[in-house]
């Protein structure tokens, strides 16, 4: 039986202790009405005997503590709150136990932006890891050695796995049912749980908000000019004349306060206008294309792609089926 440890984290978003919970003991259910033995033992795991949520509106009671002694096949670390410093500060005494569950064997798993916990614990480091989309700018910053892909809703690389954001998680937890279990358990849970089961990116729901609390005067004037301007052609060598700086220097100084090049941005820009309009669903495709400054439609549908993660009809199919 495999031992499934949740932590009971301070600050923690109590659905995403609630909802491993709920996936592994229905999966024992599913194995108990096989006629076979249950394969999870699921284990809330705190500092304390009892946790409060929700500002003291929820009560958790764990079922083991950390300083009992067993060893973990799989712990769970759920969302935190979105205060990621205080978040952080809370948990610090979670850290040193997960790493030295990961030295026995035990891998782990990172929920939306639990995986800020994780990376706290250093194990993340040279690899790959996804959290929700709206704090990949407060990611990159705070762990720069980790290499985060933002588009993916699940990571998995030496026992350590990670989801992106909200609900995703779902994902990420079918994921593990198979890896532990096989694929008919993990089709049953997704018809259970009514879940896709190979749903693998989370582009389709992410908003292109800009870094801007990099302090770089001039890189944040472009930035603004680049979001009004969204339906011009702006070169590179506009800009620079516009500031008066060098291109090098600048193209440097733009990567370095936004995580994106100059020519990324103008795309990222257009293809947000984009997708507001295909939500409105008050134009075709080609008007949207065209209100963007994009008159190539390959072109267009290619770089949407990149971005949205859907073709440009898929993409109002999916947000405005009214308007498509």
């Amino acid at each position: 039986m495999k031992k499934v440890a949740i932590l009971a984290l301070e600050t923690a978003v109590p659905s995403a202790i609630v909802d491993p919970r709920y996936m592994f003991t229905a999966v024992n259910e599913f194995f108990v009405m096989a006629d076979q033995s249950p394969f999870f033992e699921v284990l809330i795991v705190g500092i304390n005997k009892e946790v409060r949520l929700l500002d003291g509106l929820m009560t958790l009671q764990t079922d083991a503590l950390i300083t009992d002694d067993f060893t973990a096949d799989l712990i769970i670390i759920p969302a935190i709150g979105t205060d990621i410093p205080f978040a952080l500060e809370q948990n610090s005494g979670f850290l040193p136990w997960i790493i030295h569950q990961h030295k026995k064997g035990a891998e782990v798993a990172s929920l939306c932006i639990g995986a800020f916990i994780l990376a706290s614990t250093g194990l993340l480091e040279g690899k790959e890891c996804s959290t929700h989309w709206l704090f990949t700018n407060v990611f990159k910053t705070m762990f720069p050695k980790v290499k985060l892909t933002s588009d993916r809703i699940i990571t998995a690389q030496d026992g350590l796995y990670t989801s992106g954001g909200a609900t995703s998680y779902w994902n990420l937890l079918l994921y593990l049912v198979e890896k532990y279990t096989n694929r008919e358990m993990a089709i049953t849970a997704s018809k259970f749980f009514l879940l896709d089961i190979d749903n693998s990116s989370q582009l389709p729901f992410s908003i292109f908000r800009g870094q801007k609390n990099h302090g770089d005067e001039i890189v944040l004037a472009a930035q603004e000019y680049l979001e009004k301007q969204y339906d011009q052609k702006i070169t590179i060598d506009a800009l620079v004349d516009r500031y008066a700086i060098g291109r090098r220097t600048f193209e440097r100084r733009f990567k370095k306060a936004t995580s994106n090049s100059v020519i990324e941005y103008m795309q990222r820009v257009k293809v947000e206008v984009a997708k507001r309009q295909l939500e409105l669903g008050q134009k075709t495709v080609n008007e949207v294309m065209y209100h963007v400054g994009y008159s190539d439609t390959k072109a267009f549908r290619e770089l949407f792609k990149k971005f949205a993660g859907l073709s440009p009809v898929d993409y109002m199919r999916k947000f405005n089926p009214i308007g498509s």
